[in-house]
């Protein structure tokens, strides 16, 4: 491993301590928010008067920073599979912060999501060499990765106009899949700002060329809306759950816009695509094991029914919040809610 990508994986490792302990201190804000007014969930912002929820927001900005300059000195298919670590960080604190329990078959998918996540970074290929803004401009106007940027704000659109509003609360992949696609686009935007300083700070100015600030102006533009479904998401489903499958969507769109964009894996050997593919699917598998053996949250209230199926269940409204088994939902005021859990 070079110097430049070992100091890209030591800044990785750090983001992600930052990052998973974020998850747990955000969603502790979003359940005090929760008590005195609307969710998140339902469009409320409450949570932005809780001092708990902008610990949690420092921590991930923290993260963040330490995120972004990893991604100036390393290839983003090394950088984001590190993430995996963390999913242990969040299951671990939810598990003994949030009550969220983690049974022991979700911990050895936590294992081996770092596994997949060991077998990519053997593999990950070099940093691409840049000398200016220009050049990223270059990739980031070539046929193809035009074409992946208008799927994904085209399939992003449909999420969130048509999806959110009928499935966001009982769907998990709607606010998570938001989050993912839009994070691809941050990932690249944030790595051509994080070279575009580091080349202005050996002396090479990039402040004055446009293609720094649209960069950054659509760098912006895709965090608001990655915090804003992220919190939706948070405040919806179990922290134990989010934290994987963000992170295996994340990993995948990030990977395969980098992969577009700059090339990554142009010069390597057919054995190490072989071997990072099979990384990534170790991951999943993980995250798959991880999702399906959770034990599901406890009852805050005697008075939630038995569900009446497997994907039906009933609530008796009131001003109290209420739990579901499998997830978190809002408080209401009135009459019984049907909610499926699982639409096909």
């Amino acid at each position: 491993m070079s110097s430049s990508n070992l100091t890209g994986f030591v800044l990785a490792v750090i983001s992600s301590a930052f990052i998973g302990s974020s998850f747990i201190i955000k969603k502790k804000g979003l359940q005090l928010a929760r008590v005195n007014g609307p969710s998140a969930s339902v469009g409320g912002y409450g949570y932005l008067l809780q001092p708990l929820w902008w610990v949690g927001m420092v921590t991930m900005i923290v993260g963040e920073i330490a995120n972004f300059i990893a991604y100036i000195y390393a290839p983003a298919v090394l950088v984001t599979p590190l993430g995996a670590l963390s999913i242990i960080v969040s299951a671990v604190l939810a598990h003994f912060l949030l009550k969220e329990k983690l049974l022991k078959m979700g911990m050895l998918g936590c294992l081996i999501c770092i596994l997949g996540s060991t077998i990519i970074v053997l593999h990950a290929p070099q940093e691409m060499s840049l000398s200016s803004v220009q050049q990223i401009w270059k990739l980031a106007i070539q046929p193809a990765f035009l074409m992946y940027t208008a799927s994904a704000i085209a399939i992003t659109l449909f999420l969130v106009l048509y999806c959110a509003p009928r499935y966001g609360q009982t769907n998990i992949l709607v606010y998570i899949g938001i989050c993912s696609i839009i994070g691809s686009l941050t990932v690249m935007s944030v790595k051509a700002i994080g070279i575009a300083i580091k080349l202005t700070l050996e002396g090479a100015n990039q402040i004055f060329y446009f293609q720094t600030w649209i960069f950054t102006m659509v760098a912006i533009t895709c965090i608001i809306v990655q915090l804003n479904y992220l919190n939706m998401a948070l405040d919806n489903f179990n922290t134990a759950v989010v934290s994987p499958i963000y992170y295996a969507l994340f990993t995948a769109f990030t990977i395969l816009a980098s992969a577009i964009m700059f090339k990554d894996y142009s010069g390597q050997s057919i054995g190490s695509v072989v071997s990072e593919l099979c990384g990534f699917v170790t991951i999943l598998s993980g995250t798959i094991l991880l999702h399906s053996t959770r034990e599901p949250d406890p009852q805050d209230n005697i008075d939630l029914c038995t569900p009446l199926s497997p994907s039906v269940s009933w609530y008796i409204g009131n001003n109290e919040s209420r739990k579901h088994k499998e997830e978190d939902v809002s408080p209401f005021n009135l009459i019984a809610i049907i909610r499926q859990d699982h639409f096909k």
